[in-house]
């Protein structure tokens, strides 16, 4: 079975460009961050492929962002007997990686760890530059500190606050502590 994965960073980017005229019987398509493997539509696709299943890609850095992850999504696909193929950079794995395609699988999986770092570094520098020009305040609060502060007041414990609430436990701590 030709199998598809698609994967993109955020809700409102296109997958179309994604193995676009790759025949495939079953696709599975996230719309997360590469920087976990925790991903439901990839869980999903390591549960169901089978020995003798071929796995598309359209590039390695929509498999994984973390090198480790990477190795060690294509070595338990390939063990598994599921072959993998990723199409922007021509490298097919089945079986046993020959040393070639290993190098190359690491080479490309560090530049799209780097790639990754990159991204972070320039969001938390831009994120500095806004709050130094007081444009940016962080995300606007679901909960006023006020209404936890009074979930507590009223006998709640933080637990039961934050579940009540819909807030994490954290941001019931830090309501308190202010």
């Amino acid at each position: 079975m030709d199998i598809g994965y698609i994967r993109v960073s955020s809700a409102d980017q296109n997958t179309v460009r994604q193995l676009d005229g790759v025949h495939l019987d079953q696709v599975f398509t996230d719309k997360v961050s590469g920087s976990t493997v925790d991903r439901p539509e990839l869980q999903a696709l390591l549960r169901s492929a089978r020995e003798g299943d071929t796995l598309h890609v359209h590039s390695i850095d929509r498999l994984a962002r973390s090198l480790v992850d990477l190795l060690a999504l294509v070595e338990g696909l390939t063990t598994k007997g599921v072959a993998v193929q990723f199409h922007k950079e021509q490298l097919l794995f089945a079986g046993e990686a020959n040393p070639m395609q290993q190098l190359m699988l690491s080479l490309l999986g560090s530049v799209a760890q780097f790639e990754r770092s990159m991204i972070r570094e320039r969001q938390r520098e831009g994120i500095a530059k806004a709050k130094e020009a007081g444009a940016y305040k962080g995300r606007a609060k679901s909960v006023d500190d006020g209404a936890i502060r009074s979930a507590i007041e009223n006998g709640m414990s933080y637990r039961e606050a934050a579940k009540g609430l819909g807030v994490s436990l954290s941001t019931v701590q830090r309501a308190m502590r202010q």
